[in-house]
């Protein structure tokens, strides 16, 4: 497995040997999984140090969902979610912040306030801006691959080869931001769990992911509670299996042990106390 490191501001993160988890702190009223369980300030302080607690090695806050046939948000609404948690977490931990948005001006207050990572699942195709600022501010930032947008990812997506189309979006994405100078050693790929893919896609993009690693990036996957988890157990078991349900966890370690194996260094994920020694033992395999 290709190992990378990551410097940046006063951070450091080693990528390859030890899996990198990525904590998700969703501010919003209406996420997949835990929609309107941190939309206070209250709330989302409380859960930023308890994920920080448990072992994340990186805090991704957001304030806009993605969930599918989600609309956007005001940018002033976005602003008004994460800006005052960013401030203040930043000032109380001591691993970065990652914000994400896909909107130059969000990024842009978010890394005033302290943040030092830019995760933009459109990888800059909504804002071009974006590109500029992560290359001013020489921050990582983590380039995904969607189908569509969360309004219409789900709408019966289709391709001819999967992935193929995704290796070719990905690398076509990383040189662009390479020639708007962004430094190659601060892109990260994520070929986008659940963003327009059926579960059939899911499945094959996590089986064949040394393809995504072959670009010779970062890898970041984030399969955390995704429907395609939930819709697979509900058949199997033949009951309905929702976000919060502990079998939905047990799936999503099965696919974070999958995604570690085939060649991701970055997890994204909700529960970090139940992970953080689940990827001990996967990294002991991996390197043995």
């Amino acid at each position: 497995m290709l190992s990378f490191t990551l410097e940046f501001n006063r951070f450091c993160l080693e990528l390859g040997h030890k899996t990198c988890i990525m904590g998700i702190l969703n501010t919003t009223p209406d996420s997949f999984s835990d929609g309107g369980k941190f939309n206070t300030f209250e709330t989302a302080i409380a859960q930023g140090i308890k994920l920080v607690k448990d072992g994340a090695h990186i805090l991704d806050i957001g304030g806009e969902s993605s969930r599918p046939f989600s609309k956007s948000v005001s940018e002033q609404e976005e602003l008004d979610r994460v800006i005052p948690v960013i401030e203040t977490l930043s000032r109380q931990i001591d691993i970065p912040i990652s914000i994400d948005t896909v909107k130059s001006g969000v990024a842009k207050a978010a890394l005033d306030a302290g943040a030092s990572m830019i995760n933009d699942i459109t990888a800059f195709e909504k804002d071009p801006a974006m590109a500029d600022l992560a290359a001013q501010w020489e921050v990582p930032v983590v380039l995904m691959h969607m189908r569509g947008t969360p309004e219409t990812m789900q709408v019966n997506p289709d391709y001819e080869d999967l992935m193929f189309e995704i290796t070719g979006y990905l690398e076509s994405r990383a040189e662009y931001a390479i020639k708007k100078g962004i430094k190659k050693t601060n892109i990260i790929l994520d070929p986008g769990i659940g963003f327009g893919k059926t579960i059939e896609h899911n499945l094959v993009l996590i089986n064949h992911l040394e393809k995504i690693a072959a670009l010779c990036y970062p890898v970041l996957l984030g399969p955390s509670r995704k429907s395609f988890i939930q819709n697979i157990l509900s058949k199997k078991e033949n009951t309905q299996i929702g976000a919060d349900h502990i079998k939905t966890e047990y799936g999503s370690l099965a696919a974070v042990a999958a995604s570690i194996l085939n060649g991701a260094h970055i997890v994204r994920v909700h529960d970090i106390e139940r992970l953080k020694s689940f990827t001990h033992i996967i990294d002991s395999i991996r390197n043995a």
